[in-house]
């Protein structure tokens, strides 16, 4: 929700993007892995930042009992011609501003029928990947940030900007895929979980994460894989605890980097991968990306999955993360 828009927006090469917090605490991603947020509400406002566009990720809350404090920020930041993007289950922050009343909204369309009953100002639609009423937009779930920002980069920027974008992820359509189909998770897709954890041998994964890591592939390697009910899923770092992305975030890891007991390691930057850090996993299947001809990453992992686990678990990843491929 939150790493896809904004390598997205960077990648444009034309934005400034912060990752702007209530406070500066490290913002929880997945167990042992944190990100530095950059700006607080405050240090925006002291230097009088005026966003062009507010990008509202999934946040800890999915009903109406949202944090005032940011509802309020957002609202007085919705300024003539600013556009706001709301990214999943982001859809109940972006529905409790009021902004919204009125208007189409999406969400996860497996959390829809969970989410849209708590707000009934706003008018809820699905089996579309973006929403748009004038500044205002919403996608459906995590996977749909992508159509969401390519959406709002081309109103922002324009179409040859956007394309050069949808190019360096590989979209895998030419053009911006709003229709779509709002495919909830049901009983049968939990069933073939269980089997999967009861059948199948549960792999110890692991992800490693260096300076330079794109944030868009790291994002979808985590998002996916951690679907995928392993029996451990941890990132790890081979010098320090912490390291810097492509665009400048900083992420600190709080886990145990001692990982050669893993099934299998990630490494979505092969090139810093070394021949003694290939010693060090001699007993780890390791797995290299973006050494091939370019593929969106999304259905790099899920053809992998599929290979994996089966095809019906494979469907069950690309629902929870409400894609059609």
């Amino acid at each position: 929700d939150m790493l896809a828009p904004f390598y997205l927006f960077n990648a444009t090469e034309k934005a400034n993007v912060y990752i702007v917090t209530k406070e500066r605490v490290p913002i929880w991603i997945r167990k042992d892995l944190f990100v530095i947020p950059q700006l607080t509400f405050a240090a925006a406002d002291s230097m009088k930042l005026r966003a062009d566009a507010i990008v509202i990720p999934a946040l800890s809350i999915r009903d109406e009992h949202q944090d005032p404090v940011v509802i309020d920020w957002i609202k007085q930041h919705y300024l003539p011609g600013t556009k706001i993007l709301s990214i999943c289950d982001g859809s109940a922050t972006a529905a409790a501003t009021g902004l919204y009343d009125g208007k189409p909204i999406t969400t996860h369309a497996s959390d829809f029928a969970n989410v849209s009953p708590h707000f009934n100002k706003p008018v809820w639609v699905q089996n579309v990947s973006v929403t748009k009423s004038g500044d205002l937009f919403s996608t459906g779930g995590v996977s749909n940030a992508v159509e969401g920002s390519l959406t709002v980069i081309e109103e922002l920027f324009g179409r040859e900007t956007m394309n050069r974008v949808l190019n360096d992820v590989h979209y895998p359509y030419a053009e911006v895929k709003i229709t779509h189909q709002s495919i909830a998770l049901d009983g049968a897709d939990k069933f073939n979980v269980l089997k999967k954890i009861l059948f199948r041998k549960n792999r110890d994964i692991g992800a490693l994460l260096d300076n330079g890591i794109n944030e868009f592939d790291m994002a979808t390697v985590l998002e996916l894989y951690g679907r995928t009910f392993p029996a451990s899923f941890s990132t790890c770092m081979l010098k320090g605890s912490s390291v810097q992305t492509k665009y400048g975030l900083t992420l600190i890891s709080t886990g145990d980097n001692k990982m050669n007991h893993l099934d299998e390691l990630h490494v979505v930057n092969p090139e810093f991968f070394s021949r003694n850090d290939e010693l060090y996993f001699k007993k780890t299947r390791i797995i290299r990306y973006n050494e091939g001809p370019g593929k969106y990453m999304v259905n790099t992992c899920l053809d992998r999955i599929g290979e994996q686990y089966g095809k019906r678990f494979e469907n069950f990843v690309g629902i929870s993360l409400d894609y059609n491929k």
